[in-house]
């Protein structure tokens, strides 16, 4: 089959490697029917996160299910299934807390372990990473179940750890396709108002279809002044999108005495926190890899509904022999992100 790899630095390759097969009883194999490139992917492509040449890419897909193992009870050939971007056992202590992306025998797609940037993926411990949608999906309907697999499971994360609730005020830090889905799960959340502060004013618009009632300029010195005067010294929640040093210095401005900020952006040159502040002024700093998996079927439900889109975060579309295109596109900032059809 294809898979994408990463061979140097700013350079991805679509390449023939082996089919996957059972490997475990555990496992099921599934045909990738969209997948697509993520902000992070970004990281090892720019060479500022380590890899190894070779690597598979991808961690966000969904597909249709081929074969199963023994041991394979909940999930079916034909399955259409999503795939979170961690795999995990679903049985262990941090599974059964929720907390499946700190599961000791899981895994991330990609690196050493198969990619969703191919044609297909050997899943370890379908079971328990696995969700199966149960319905027929056209071209529209896998656009839309897409961004659950990331990239929205980590913006409702954000809206968890910030402890967002009905009525209240609320800042995302960032307007990349976190920091948007950010936003519609705080209006999920039933936020009163949501102020968007990001680097790209071509996202407006968007920014707005997705719940932002307010959107500001990261790097304008008047934003801070603007949303502590509209909400009287603060927000109490603050869903920091970015993962940078700037976005945590910002967010801590920006919250609140009392107030809770949920960071859910993978850090980036992050060396410090303001500690003092944070005590001094009991404010949560609540940070963490998103445990995709335990967001998903509730994602789902309301999207399979029509209560929930967060499709408009796919701004573009490419066929997996255009994957470094693809790739180009997003570094340079000319998509949000990019579906793959394999």
């Amino acid at each position: 089959m294809r898979a994408t790899v990463l061979e140097d630095a700013g350079r991805v390759r679509l390449v023939d490697v082996p089919d996957p097969v059972i490997e475990q009883p555990g496992d099921a194999l599934v045909r990738v029917s969209l997948a697509a490139v993520c902000g992070s992917d970004l990281w090892p492509f720019r060479g500022q996160e380590a890899f190894t040449p070779g690597d598979r890419m991808g961690h966000e897909w969904i597909g249709v299910v081929e074969e199963v193992g023994a041991d394979v009870t909940r999930i079916r050939p034909r399955d259409l299934v999503l795939a979170p971007f961690a795999f995990s056992d679903g049985s262990c202590r941090q599974c059964r807390d929720g907390l499946f992306t700190s599961c000791p025998n899981g895994g991330f797609w990609g690196g050493r372990h198969d990619g969703g940037q191919a044609e297909a993926v050997r899943v370890p411990f379908a079971d328990g990473t696995l969700v199966p949608v149960r319905t027929d999906a056209d071209a529209e309907l896998l656009r839309r179940l897409l961004p659950l697999t990331d990239v929205m499971a980590t913006g409702a994360h954000a809206a968890v750890l910030a402890d967002v609730r009905p009525g209240s005020a609320v800042v995302v830090l960032g307007d990349g396709a976190v920091g948007l889905c950010a936003a519609l799960a705080a209006r999920r959340a039933r936020a009163g108002r949501i102020f968007l502060v990001g680097r790209h004013p071509e996202r407006s618009d968007l920014a707005r279809r997705m719940g932002a009632t307010d959107i500001l300029a990261a790097d304008d010195p008047a934003t801070i002044g603007f949303i502590q005067d509209e909400t009287k010294g603060g927000v109490r929640s603050v869903a920091e999108c970015a993962g940078t040093q700037s976005a945590l210095d910002l967010a801590t401005e920006l919250v609140r005495p009392g107030g809770i900020i949920g960071s859910v952006g993978v850090p980036n040159g992050v060396d410090r926190v303001d500690l003092y502040r944070l005590f001094r002024h009991n404010i949560a700093l609540r940070a963490g890899v998103t445990p995709a998996r335990r967001y998903l079927e509730p994602l789902l439900a309301e999207t399979l509904a029509g209560q929930l889109d967060a499709s408009p975060v796919v701004s573009a579309e490419m066929s997996l022999e255009d994957v470094a295109t693809a790739y180009r596109a997003m570094d340079t900032r000319q998509a949000i992100k990019i579906a793959i059809r394999p």
